[in-house]
């Protein structure tokens, strides 16, 4: 898994004191400043209240991570950074040893992700940044995935829709900078059989497919402004029409409603910008491609499967 945890780094419990060198309380307890060195190998440096690490503190694991920040009652709670042994980081909101509220995820491939975690995992609103390609994903994540309204962003157009399980789905857009737009819906068309090698199955993938169904021009949001009276006449000037001004288009000005095989093939997204973005971990990376667009306009997305390794809890 990527950033799923560190069920690996577990911290040394209060039975497991090792030395300490510190305040204590009258009941003989750690209570106040300290440092303490545990018989796995990790550190402690930092506030104790009854024996408990509880207040700002550094814990440095045997095997180079590190955590810097709150405490209560020897759990990671509130505010605090954690250095994984990758080179990894995240920066934000823990609750009960779990990533969870807001927080900024640096990943070892340069990727980023910033927003709402819940249960060490990505929920809520967030943004995913690839590094390699400049892109970005803008939207809401459920456990870990891509689920729901969101806006993938490339560097020359952006994708517009709703996400299910890691993939688009139903309806949505393209918006291309040139000033136009492809409206159409990813489908589940076709499904790809994967054989399971170990265990002799079968596995019936589905595949979305994008399928164009019209391309208009780019869609100006103007906003709405109170009306103001009309100016006084003034001699030899000349009136300029509003939607002239605006640069709207006029009514005769209709979108075209089918294209031929060249203007389709100028109009697709995808071929030149390589629109590849991927997303690493930890551990592992995920990678998404969308693929060119055919001659009848169709566009195929396709999700490799992540190529992880145990990551540290």
């Amino acid at each position: 898994m990527s950033d799923l945890g560190s069920e690996e780094l577990e911290e040394e419990g209060e039975t497991d004191l090792g030395e300490y060198e510190g305040e204590r309380n009258e009941a003989g307890e750690r209570h106040g400043h300290g440092r303490a060195r545990l018989p796995n190998g990790d550190t402690y440096e930092g506030s104790y209240e009854h024996g408990k690490r509880h207040g700002q503190g550094i814990y440095k694991f045997k095997n180079g991570a590190r955590y810097t920040g709150e405490y209560v009652k020897n759990k990671k709670h509130g505010q605090g950074i954690f250095i994984y042994p990758d080179g990894s980081r995240y920066e934000g909101e823990w609750v009960d040893d779990l990533r969870q509220g807001h927080g900024v995820y640096y990943y070892v491939n340069n990727d980023t992700y910033t927003g709402e975690w819940f249960a060490h995992q990505r929920h809520g609103q967030g943004t995913y940044f690839y590094a390699e390609t400049g892109s970005k994903y803008v939207g809401t994540w459920v456990n870990g995935q891509q689920e729901g309204a969101a806006e993938i962003i490339h560097l020359n157009h952006r994708y517009q829709g709703k996400f299910s399980n890691k993939n688009p789905m139903g309806p949505g857009k393209y918006v291309f900078d040139i000033g136009c737009e492809q409206h159409g819906e990813y489908r589940v068309t076709d499904a790809e059989r994967v054989e399971e090698e170990e265990e002799e199955e079968s596995v019936i993938t589905a595949v979305p497919k994008w399928k164009a169904i019209k391309i208009t021009e780019l869609a100006l949001w103007t906003p709405t402004l109170a009306e103001e009276p009309p100016p006084t006449d003034v001699p030899g000037q000349e009136e300029t029409p509003a939607a002239e001004a605006r640069g709207e288009l006029g009514e005769e000005a209709q979108p075209p409603a089918d294209l031929s095989d060249g203007e389709a093939d100028f109009m697709r997204p995808g071929e030149e910008d390589a629109d590849n973005f991927r997303e690493e971990g930890e551990y592992g990376r995920e990678e998404f491609r969308f693929d060119n667009i055919d001659q009848q306009g169709n566009v195929g997305f396709e999700e490799d499967d992540p190529r992880q390794s145990d990551p540290p809890d």
